[in-house]
């Protein structure tokens, strides 16, 4: 489908305030502020490289009639790119990433935006039993098995575009083979985003499996909602709707307990800023390096419920996520350590410069039979959703 943008541009140089001299000095950077709406919807495919065993990349941009845009690409069904509107209607990119395949096929040990499979957060040694068998995967993570070892982010998933009314998306579909990475079945993953007319990204995920496995599907985009990678998010307020978190050990596992947040720098049940409590004197911070914790959501009953929002002062974005899940895990970007060149190759992603809202089931669930199940056997379809919602205030 041809991209028909139909609205008006007016190129906005930050630094304006600086002089003639530091001007010249220093590259300028756009932004844009659309002036006039767009009149539809868009989807555009264009190529985004090839992998080193020669499997071309696409990219698909999705414009919402407001000119919300959003960019995911095959490899690792990643969110490469996010722009939304400020209160001043600046549109800028709030997702942390990277501009070249190559980046991303690198490694990309953040996850930067990825598709998070087949089981999304820790798996205790690697290790877990079905009907009295024991499977061993990679571990990855110290002694422990992170977001699938060698998982959804490192693969190409085929793509279908589609328009839905005033709406627009990409559907993937990728066939994770018995086996993989140490995982039992044959499982076919659908991976759905959906670009809706209100400045929403839904994220539909399903699976169907022959032999009984365990499943756990997430996102894994980094926010900076003020569009600024060399801000910090720790003014970003936050509210996660939880009562209680689950603590974890050493290797970052749950233990079992399901804590309560009263008291803690774990409340976030009204909204506050990111940095108020996450230097305290807590164990749980000394242990995640910051937050980086499974919080037990509120009201679950296996439809769309509240989880999460967060909103950055200064410039008005706000965000909403709601969810099917049970759980979301909250995430502050505690490893970014300044090593990774930021989009544009001007400056590098430095210790919080982004956070993640992870809706999932909860960690190390395949050995902990009192969370809820992940097992998903043949005849049954796993079916989650999630949506970001983005607006000002």
């Amino acid at each position: 489908m041809k991209l028909n943008r139909n609205f008006l541009v007016v190129p906005v140089l930050l630094g304006m305030a600086f002089s003639l001299v530091n001007c010249k000095n220093k590259p300028k950077k756009e932004e844009t502020v659309v002036l006039k709406e767009m009149t539809q919807a868009t989807i555009t495919k264009s190529d985004f490289g090839m992998t080193s065993d020669s499997i071309a990349v696409e990219k698909y941009s999705l414009v919402n009639a407001n000119g919300m845009e959003v960019n995911i690409i095959t490899y690792g069904g990643i969110i490469t790119s996010l722009k939304v509107p400020s209160q001043d209607s600046i549109f800028k990119d709030v997702v942390l990433g990277h501009d070249s395949l190559e980046e991303y096929t690198s490694g990309n040990p953040p996850f930067f935006g990825a598709v998070i499979g087949r089981y999304g957060n820790r798996i205790a040694k690697g290790q877990f039993s079905i009907d009295g068998e024991e499977y061993q995967l990679p571990t990855n993570d110290g002694p422990n098995s992170l977001h699938g070892g060698k998982g959804f982010d490192k693969v190409v998933w085929a793509a279908e575009e589609f328009e839905d009314g005033e709406n627009v998306g990409v559907k993937l579909t990728y066939t994770s083979l018995d086996g993989d990475q140490g995982y039992p079945g044959n499982l076919e993953t659908m991976v759905t985003y959906t670009l809706l007319a209100d400045n929403t990204l839904k994220v539909d995920y399903e699976a169907s499996t022959d032999k009984p496995t365990v499943v756990n599907l997430t996102q894994h985009t980094y926010f900076n909602l003020s569009g600024d990678f060399d801000n910090t998010i720790l003014d970003t307020e936050v509210m996660l709707n939880a009562d209680q978190f689950l603590p974890v050990n050493e290797t970052l596992i749950p233990t079992g307990e399901l804590r309560s947040v009263e008291g803690t720098p774990f409340d976030f049940r009204e909204a506050k800023p990111i940095g108020a409590e996450i230097d305290a004197e807590n164990d749980q911070l000394k242990k995640g390096q910051g937050y980086d914790h499974c919080w037990i959501l509120n009201d679950e009953n296996g439809a769309m419920h509240l989880a999460a929002t967060a909103y950055d002062p200064s410039s008005g974005r706000f965000l909403e996520v709601m969810t099917t899940e049970p759980a979301i895990q909250f995430y502050t970007g505690n490893f970014l350590d300044g090593t990774l060149t930021q989009k544009g190759g001007e400056g590098t992603y430095a210790l919080r410069s982004g956070f993640c809202l992870e809706t999932q089931h909860y960690p190390d669930s395949p050995n902990q039979p009192e969370f809820p199940s992940t097992l998903l056997k043949p005849g049954e379809t796993y079916r989650t959703t999630t949506s970001f919602k983005f607006s000002v205030r």
